[in-house]
């Protein structure tokens, strides 16, 4: 029945030009070869399309069977002879149907596909579609440009293999499918290498731009998720990691330079690009797809022979600090990871000390550690947030003498974190015990250059009103400095300074002394408010749970006997402040009495 109704649409309009085609008959023969497909015509459905007197009907009609035969395909009860015979179908409808039509109808199936689908569509069409692109004469690049556009969107909504056993199992077939595209896409790669008088031919621009704009969205998606290390297993190689092989090959083929694309960003900045090629436009350089590059060159290799050796690490450094901040801002770990690494690959080529304080006039070699601080105190993963304080110290310690001077000074004033202002504190000290020990001495980190930098550590952010427990990890890292600096600079010497004038080193101790005052008041009447609560509610312990907020962070439910031990802890903390601050005004009173006593020796002695 299904073959007759074929035959006889075919047989009323085989001799009919394609503008008197009725909407009725595209109709009845797409039903009809549905019918044929399931009830098992499909060879004899094959050899009516090939009849040479159907050719001029088939050329005009065959776009109405892809959606049929790919669906016929795809179906995982389909016996193997007949989706042999459905892929000789396709292949027949795409040697001789209108290409315009066949492109829309190849173009629908792929998306109409949805979840595991889509790379089974995608993997079954890219020849076909390879075939009928070839064949275009007119609108080829945006043709081109439409496929590739339509495929991107489609396996962007698949997840991406972020390790090892992601990648082995390719639940998606992801890593299949961008294997394939390299195939796919290489016919145009080279047919805009190999074009003639290219560069008068607008014709190789347009398939340029087309070939450009998929390749830096695929640095995107999928590669800047991806894990592209060499897998551990040898016989198996990384399929991702080979595409991004291919897509720096590429780059390079269609006329793309390595380094103006890695310069991109300073040239934009120092306003140069118009004057490399005017045609270039920031929206076709994505920041995050040029950090993926730079990732694949500096720190996996690939494409590195491509890149000329004869810039210096500085250099490297401070264009890559752009990409970096683009990864290390992103909350993926598998991204953040990749900014990490890069960094970290930028700043071991780079002697420690011999970073010049003049970089740091630029924005990102400040900008970059600011964004490190949210790393290693807001970031989920432990792991992260252990080796984005590893790249803080490294970076510190790559800076000459007065690049770690103006390096603390910035951050102290911006890092709001306590922890983070400790451990800048931390640094501090380091640099002055350095300069101590050296016998000529470091002019940034002894006399007069120390003092402003003292005066920014020894403060209270709000002087008495300082919260002690919330900014506990900064002040006592600062007792412990001046502690460190009464003990180890006599007075005699005053090779920090320290001595000149002691009156602001009062005003912080005595700041000190009434917050703790303060402090001790406010955590007593806290604890009573406490107490004679639970005492009036008198309801079970288990069931009286509050919510705890120090600083930012805040705790999980407890009940109020936990609630009443934070609470009394903070006492602790206290007597440890004062512990520390009663140690340094008994040493300073030591040290100011042995200088009295010195000085009415040397008046006797006169």
């Amino acid at each position: 029945m299904a073959l007759k109704e074929l035959q006889g649409v075919i047989g009323r309009c085989r001799d009919l030009p394609e503008t008197e085609f009725k909407e009725e008959d595209h109709s009845l023969f797409q039903l009809a070869t549905c019918q044929c497909l399931e009830e098992g015509y499909a060879a004899e459905l094959l050899q009516i399309l090939q009849d040479a007197q159907n050719k001029d009907f088939v050329h005009f009609m065959g776009w109405n069977l892809v959606g049929p035969v790919v669906n016929c395909v795809l179906k995982d009860e389909q016996r193997l002879q007949d989706r042999e015979i459905c892929l000789k179908i396709l292949d027949h409808l795409v040697e001789i149907s209108n290409p315009k039509e066949i492109l829309l109808g190849l173009l629908e199936k792929i998306e109409d596909a949805c979840g595991k689908n889509i790379s089974k569509t995608v993997l079954l069409l890219l020849q076909p579609l390879q075939t009928v692109l070839l064949k275009m004469k007119h609108k080829k690049a945006y043709s081109v440009g439409l496929s590739l556009a339509t495929i991107q969107s489609q396996l962007s909504t698949l997840p991406v293999p972020i390790n090892d056993e992601q990648h082995y199992q390719d639940d998606y077939e992801l890593c299949k499918c961008y294997m394939a595209i390299s195939s796919f896409v290489k016919p145009f790669v080279d047919e805009v290498t190999q074009t003639t008088n290219s560069k008068r031919d607008p014709s190789y621009y347009e398939l340029k731009e087309e070939l450009l704009k998929f390749f830096m969205k695929s640095l995107e998606y999928p590669l800047l998720s991806a894990q592209l290390q060499p897998l551990t297993d040898e016989i198996e190689g990384n399929s991702l990691r080979a595409f991004a092989a291919e897509t720096v090959v590429f780059l390079v083929a269609i006329g793309e330079s390595l380094p103006v694309l890695m310069f991109h960003q300073l040239l934009k900045s120092r306003k140069k690009l118009q004057e490399i090629n005017p045609l270039k436009e920031d929206v076709k350089y994505p920041t995050n797809s040029l950090a993926s590059l730079a990732y694949l060159l500096f720190v996996q290799h690939i494409g590195i022979d491509q890149f000329p050796a004869v810039y210096s690490p500085e250099y490297l450094l401070m264009f890559n600090l752009e990409y970096v901040s683009a990864l290390i801002n992103r909350t993926e770990e598998s991204v953040l990871s990749k900014g990490l690494e890069l960094y970290e690959h930028c700043l071991l080529t780079i002697e420690d000390d011999n970073l010049s304080h003049k970089y740091l006039d630029i924005k990102n070699f400040l900008g970059v550690p600011q964004d490190l601080v949210k790393v290693m105190t807001v970031c989920p993963s432990k792991h992260m947030r252990k080796w984005g304080l590893k790249l803080f110290q490294q970076n510190i310690d790559k800076f000459d003498s007065e690049g770690k001077h103006k390096l603390f000074r910035c951050l102290l004033k911006t890092t709001g974190h306590a922890g983070v202002q400790g451990y800048i504190i931390q640094n501090v000290k380091n640099q002055i015990d350095l300069a101590l020990k050296t016998s000529n001495g470091n002019g940034w980190f002894s006399g007069p250059q120390l003092i402003p930098l003292l005066h920014l550590v020894l403060s209270l952010p709000e002087r008495e009103e300082t919260d002690l427990i919330q900014n506990a990890d900064r002040i006592m890292e600062s007792l412990n400095l001046l502690r460190y600096l009464v003990i180890r600079d006599n007075e005699c010497e005053n090779r920090t300074g320290l001595w000149t004038d002691l009156f602001w080193i009062e005003n912080f101790l005595n700041a000190l002394r009434t917050g703790l005052k303060m402090s001790r008041i406010h955590y007593k009447a806290e604890i009573k408010k406490k107490k004679e609560n639970r005492r009036i509610k008198d309801v079970p312990d288990h069931e009286t749970q509050c919510s705890l907020k120090a600083g930012s962070k805040k705790f999980t439910k407890m009940t109020k006997t936990v609630e009443l031990k934070v609470l009394q802890s903070a006492f602790y903390t206290f007597d440890l402040m004062e512990s520390v601050q009663a140690r340094i005004e008994e040493l300073m009173e030591l040290k100011m009495k042995s200088r009295a006593e010195s000085k009415n020796v040397d008046n006797e002695a006169i």
